[in-house]
């Protein structure tokens, strides 16, 4: 039954039917079009402006959890990558410089790529810069990669007939990891115990209780055992060959003697506290043709790459050297 509506009319005293034309008819319609687009307009520009729909949430968490995960990537990219220019430093200073080889320059290993824009496909985008940084990242490490394989491959051709000298080179810490207190000190500047002034610290501090056994590091000939030396106390000095000197210092007591020939392993001498020392400890140098080096990258001989990275921390703090 159709809504019919009437009114009273009090010249007739009726009820009369409305009567609703169609100029009013459409006037009503538009009217109520209008109002609703509005209202629509409101809700679709307006209410999504300040409420997310249940897609925009689903999109907008994706975009967060991109976003976390390359954080995550660039952090591990850049643990590789200082452990790989560890391996590019000592590949240019022991291996190839040593078995004559010429040093990779830095520049080489680490250029990037020229030409055509090969990230030209992550522009444009909210995170473009990041997604892009990344890329060029892995991009470029890998390279490092491959040329580093590939001057690995060149040593090894060189090292086969030179097991003598692989012998001879300083290759193990010269205290065992169970044996230490600490790594107190590293190579590079560190505040003398003394004077309490930064200054340049020649060796590495290892810390460990009186008497702890200290082992030769390579095959070689005992050139000093005494305590002729400014501030080094009781110390050897092993002569490995090929322009290659380890010195031990701050010693409690020998095991050797002058011109006695060791082996990689042997028990040399026992940690002590002698000369300008603060505690006992051993100082622990490497010489190459007379020029002090940093004894870190010759580690390669008896420690895991979890206990060379954990030595890399702890030798590259800047504190106080215990000599």
């Amino acid at each position: 039954m159709s809504n019919v509506k009437y009114y009273y009319d009090p010249e007739t005293l009726s009820y009369r039917r409305i009567e609703t034309s169609k100029k009013e008819a459409a006037k009503y319609i538009f009217g109520f079009l209008l109002a609703s687009g509005i209202f629509a307009f409101f809700i679709v520009f307006v209410g999504s402006y300040y409420f997310e729909s249940p897609k925009e949430k689903v999109l907008n968490r994706e975009l967060q959890n991109m976003e976390l995960q390359y954080a995550i990537l660039n952090g591990k990219l850049t643990e590789i990558e200082n452990v790989l220019e560890n391996i590019e430093e000592r590949d240019n200073t022991i291996y190839r410089l040593y078995f004559e080889a010429n040093p990779i320059p830095e520049a080489q290993r680490k250029q990037g790529f020229g030409g055509v824009n090969r990230y030209a496909k992550f522009e444009g985008y909210s995170n473009s810069d990041l997604i892009a940084s990344s890329h060029k990242r892995l991009d470029v490490l890998q390279k490092r990669i491959v040329i580093q394989s590939k001057s690995l491959d060149e040593i090894a051709n060189l090292a086969k007939n030179k097991s003598s000298f692989l012998a001879k080179i300083p290759a193990i810490q010269p205290i065992r990891n169970e044996d230490l207190t600490r790594m107190a000190s590293g190579y590079g500047y560190r505040i003398d115990p003394f004077t309490k002034v930064r200054k340049f610290h020649y060796g590495m501090d290892f810390t460990a209780a009186r008497g702890t056994p200290i082992y030769a590091t390579g095959d070689g000939v005992v050139k000093r055992a005494d305590s002729r030396s400014s501030g080094y106390g009781r110390h050897i000095r092993i002569d490995h060959g090929y322009g290659y000197v380890s010195l031990y210092a701050h010693l409690y007591k020998y095991n050797v003697r002058r011109n006695q020939r060791v082996k990689r392993g042997d028990i040399i001498g026992f940690v002590g506290s002698s000369g300008r020392s603060q505690a006992p400890h051993l100082h622990y140098e490497i010489f190459k043709d007379g020029r002090r080096i940093n004894p870190l990258n010759f580690y390669y001989g008896n420690l895991t790459s979890e206990e060379f990275d954990d030595l890399l921390k702890k030798a590259s703090a800047e504190n106080q050297s215990l000599d």
